[in-house]
């Protein structure tokens, strides 16, 4: 077999030792309070980050109420995140689910198990998004932990060729992804408590970032309306009681015409729309 060179596979930090030893050997106490002591660094880490999240979530709201998208790249646990986030948008915003579109290297598949060697292809996000006529109001956030994966890193450099706005979610500093991205936002969390499992402290920091950027979007684009989620959709028994209680404080009426209010129009904004106009 070929020997391959002490540099091809330089350690990153998501990639070093635990400093923790002997995982096998601590009772259940000792590993959760561990675990519990490793994540409270994800809340300082993302904190240092918000400058760019800041950054990033301007530059791609001006985009979005122009028409643009966002596209998540990634494969992994850093993809099925995006995919998450994406997918619980509709629901909790009522927007259309081609507004955000998570993309995972392995397709569909790959959300239940890993399909072999599909985040290797660097070429492969790019034509994903081409099949979906990305265009320059369109923005491509690449989602990888280690920040070197081919997938992310192909789709965003295409992507950023073509004058596509271009970010990224990665907890390694200086790493491929953070270079080829416009606007990184590096979370370095640490080593994980077991050693590279990014599912962890990783993953952690991706989904509250991500909360972070979709959720300030939705807000700015109108969609919440004081604190409340007056655009999700009624998809079960207690979203409707959750928008019947807020037709009740907001309009003062009781529980059987709120309910009847919420369903003839549909969502709690349109409830509230028409009663203006009375």
């Amino acid at each position: 077999m070929e020997e391959i060179p002490k540099d091809k596979f330089p350690l990153s930090i998501t990639e070093s030792p635990s400093e923790f030893e002997n995982l096998e050997k601590m009772n259940v106490h000792g590993l959760v309070s561990s675990i519990n002591q490793e994540d409270g660094k994800v809340h300082v880490a993302v904190k240092h980050a918000l400058p760019q999240i800041e950054r990033l979530i301007e530059q791609v709201l001006e985009r979005m109420c122009r028409g643009g998208r966002i596209f998540y790249l990634g494969a992994g646990t850093s993809g099925r995140l995006g995919v998450l986030d994406a997918s619980e948008l509709p629901p909790t915003f009522g927007v259309p689910d081609t507004l955000v579109i998570g993309l995972i290297a392995g397709g569909d598949t790959a959300l239940r198990k890993a399909v072999e060697a599909a985040e290797d292809d660097p070429e492969k996000a790019w034509l994903e998004l081409k099949e979906r006529n990305i265009n320059k109001m369109d923005t491509v956030i690449g989602i990888a932990a280690s920040g070197s994966t081919p997938y992310v890193v192909g789709g965003l450099q295409r992507a950023r060729e073509n004058g596509i706005l271009t970010g990224c979610i990665t907890c390694n500093p200086g790493s491929r992804v953070a270079q080829v991205a416009e606007i990184p936002i590096e979370v370095v969390v640490g080593p994980e408590f077991v050693t590279g499992s990014t599912r962890l402290k990783a993953g952690t920091a991706q989904k509250m970032v991500l909360n972070m950027i979709t959720t300030t979007i939705m807000i700015k684009m109108g969609r919440v309306k004081g604190n409340k989620m007056v655009n999700m959709q009624l998809t079960n028994k207690k979203l409707i009681a959750r928008g019947t209680r807020m037709l009740m404080e907001e309009l003062g009426l009781n529980e059987n015409d709120a309910m009847d209010t919420l369903l003839r129009f549909g969502s709690v904004k349109k409830a509230l729309e028409a009663y203006k106009k009375k």
